[in-house]
């Protein structure tokens, strides 16, 4: 049985040993943003140091973010001061909420064990209303069983996604996070009506 809990996350964030933060917010979504009209109500899942959550909120979205390790919470607290995003302690897994419009994914899907990928893609058809979107960055290599991270290949993650979401784009990501090498992918899923 793997032990990736809050604990895990907890003593990496204490020890700042985070390899997957990027300490800024990526190229990509700044394209995004700045060609969507508006995201709507925004959730970043595994917030971590909280840079993608405060950019969602000064460019006028509600965001909620969330992670469960107190020490990311607090770091995330501090980087969005004043941003309007609200940061909180939360299990994704667990959450009750109105479905969002937008949710952010970089490095949380890679994070989880395996097995428990198909409550995430349950999890997100429920937080995601109908026409709203799952977009971002998503670890693309079936050969990265031992992790975290573990990658996905795209067949797989189609399966996970597809009953409830459509790809509208796929593109070669730029600027990939060092420990996940060149094998992120900008995806956009759209939430099925």
């Amino acid at each position: 049985m793997d032990d990736y809990g809050p604990e895990h996350w907890e003593t990496l964030y204490q020890e700042s040993r985070t390899p997957w933060d990027a300490g800024m917010v990526p190229a990509a979504v700044r394209d995004y943003v700045t060609r969507c009209a508006e995201l709507g109500r925004v959730l970043v899942p595994g917030c971590g140091s909280g840079y993608e959550a405060g950019y969602f909120a000064t460019a006028g979205s509600q965001v909620a973010a969330i992670d469960f390790s107190p020490a990311a919470v607090a770091r995330a607290r501090h980087v969005t001061r004043g941003s309007g995003a609200v940061v909180r302690l939360a299990d994704f897994f667990e959450l009750s909420v109105e479905p969002f419009d937008f949710v952010y994914e970089r490095a949380f899907l890679c994070a989880l064990p395996p097995r428990l990928r198909r409550d995430w893609a349950a999890t997100m058809a429920r937080l995601i209303r109908g026409g709203g979107q799952l977009a971002g960055f998503f670890f693309i290599d079936p050969d990265a069983t031992v992790g975290p991270p573990f990658g996905v290949s795209s067949a797989g993650l189609a399966e996970l996604l597809e009953q409830h979401f459509l790809l509208v784009d796929d593109l070669p990501s730029s600027g990939s996070l060092p420990v996940l090498g060149d094998r992120e992918r900008w995806h956009v899923w759209q939430r099925r009506d």
